[in-house]
């Protein structure tokens, strides 16, 4: 009996001894497994290895494990065996997605995800809509991908996935916060997440965006903010996107969503984050039963000196003259957006000159009147920018490009100079940096007032019309 009782007692300290030693062995792996990531990511570090890469290595697929997700790989190209996919083929951005757990570990801006049948893969990616813009995109955070045997534990786990993207680049623009970062992250969460159930998660985050955006960034997802550069411990999702999808200038494609979403979709999202709470509407101007059309005029402020209105007074008495109850708007970086949202959907006109203050034209009402005054030079991103903001939303619109004697650059270049005869053949080779400073940064207007209220009587009766379709 005694000689049973020290045979157990040797197997079993033989077996604990073995479990110990493969203990240590497990360890000793997975500690070698994300030394030897590391060292991968360090080595693979380039702040210039986006615009290096040759067209082969740009259109090269990686994988995708859902079959929602393998719909956006192109025609005929077969996916590899690695755990996440990086489609390259686009030319305003790249999209990453790991179809699978996913963990976050920000103080190294890395995503895991585990596949113990093969190597070591990283992948890296600048998740910001302008891809072919490199001066721009070269101070845009690297994020790195990593598939390989082991990854570092959860602190953290959510049960939705995530959509990742940089709040960097021109994000302090106004124009830009909306059509590099806002309307992308409405298209791919409509592509990817219909529902809604995703967690934002940011790259160069800044306290003043999320304040500034707040109300619409609640209405995208019901999920707390995730913020790289403000958290330590380490993240797992399910799944996970990284990179924002853009169809162009302020343009939504429905033809290129599931969900065939559109810019007026977009609106009724506005519309939802700033009437939740909303700040009542002024009064209108004129108690007479009928009332006189509100004309908000969006004004460049005091500490810009190009595309002012430089008669700007005289212009705004032919305003009233015409009919209009005229608001002077005059926003900055402060400006509250539900202020700007309430007063903007209570108003029938809004006129401006070419500017980032105009993409306040998306809050307004579908059918009420937008009227463009479009400096010398600056035609196309008239159309481009802000055209489309008023195509999309079904609201009238109405041009008034300048002529050379309304232009400050006549006194400087002279009314005959090829700058102001045929800015399009200046153009022809593109919108570099020092032919675009003449027309952005060197230019205001003084608008002939008799040509000028000729425009502001088309928009008053247009005004009046979507005013009787009111009542």
């Amino acid at each position: 009996m005694k000689k049973i009782l020290g045979s157990s007692r040797a197997a079993i300290a033989t077996t604990l001894f073995c479990l110990l030693l493969l203990w240590f062995h497990t360890m000793s792996l997975s500690m070698s497994s994300i030394s030897r990531i590391n060292n991968i990511i360090a080595a693979t570090s380039s702040p210039t290895d986006t615009f290096n890469n040759n067209q082969e290595t740009r259109v090269q697929i990686r994988t995708v494990a859902s079959q929602q997700n393998r719909q956006l790989l192109p025609h005929g190209v077969l996916p590899m065996s690695y755990q996440f996919s990086c489609n390259r083929t686009y030319l305003r951005y790249d999209l990453c997605t790991i179809d699978g757990l996913t963990v976050l570990d920000p103080t190294t801006s890395t995503f895991f995800t585990m596949d113990p049948t093969s190597p070591v893969h990283v992948e890296k990616i600048r998740p910001y809509p302008r891809k072919y813009e490199d001066y721009i995109m070269g101070q845009i955070k690297e994020l790195n991908l990593v598939s390989g045997p082991s990854s570092p534990q959860c602190t953290i786990r959510h049960e939705s996935p995530a959509i990742v993207f940089s709040a960097g680049g021109y994000t302090g623009n106004l124009f830009h916060a909306f059509n590099d970062g806002l309307i992308p992250l409405f298209i791919t969460a409509s592509s990817f997440y219909p529902d809604g159930d995703f967690i934002i998660v940011v790259s160069e985050f800044h306290d003043w965006w999320q304040s500034k955006y707040a109300e619409i960034l609640k209405v995208l997802s019901k999920h707390p903010i995730v913020a790289l550069e403000k958290d330590n411990a380490t993240h797992c999702f399910p799944s996970a996107t990284l990179g924002l999808i853009a169809h162009g200038f302020m343009t939504i494609d429905p033809t290129l969503i599931p969900t065939s979403k559109t810019l007026m979709h977009f609106r009724d999202l506005l519309e939802k984050a700033y009437t939740q709470n909303p700040i009542l509407p002024s009064p209108p101007l004129d108690p007479k039963p009928e009332r006189r059309p509100r004309l908000v005029l969006t004004c460049r402020g005091n500490d810009v000196s190009s595309r002012r209105i430089l008669n700007q007074d005289e212009v705004i008495q032919v305003m009233k003259e015409i009919g209009f109850d005229v608001i002077v708007f005059q926003p900055n970086r402060y400006t509250s957006l539900s202020e700007a949202y309430a007063m903007l959907n209570s108003s029938h006109v809004m006129v401006g000159v070419h500017g980032a203050a105009l993409t306040h034209a998306l809050f307004l009402r579908p059918r009420s009147v937008f009227m463009q005054v479009v400096p010398i030079g600056t035609e196309w991103a008239a159309d481009a920018f802000y055209g489309r903001i008023a195509k999309g939303l079904n609201v009238n619109y109405l041009e008034y490009k300048i002529r050379v004697e309304e232009s400050s650059l006549m006194e400087k270049y002279g009314k005959d100079n090829v700058l102001l005869k045929d800015p399009s053949a200046v153009q022809k080779k593109g919108w570099p940096t020092e032919i675009m400073d003449i027309y952005l940064k060197q230019q205001n207007v003084k608008l002939d007032l008799v040509r000028f209220r000729k425009s502001l009587k088309s928009a008053y009766l247009m005004a009046k019309k979507f005013m009787h379709k009111e009542r």
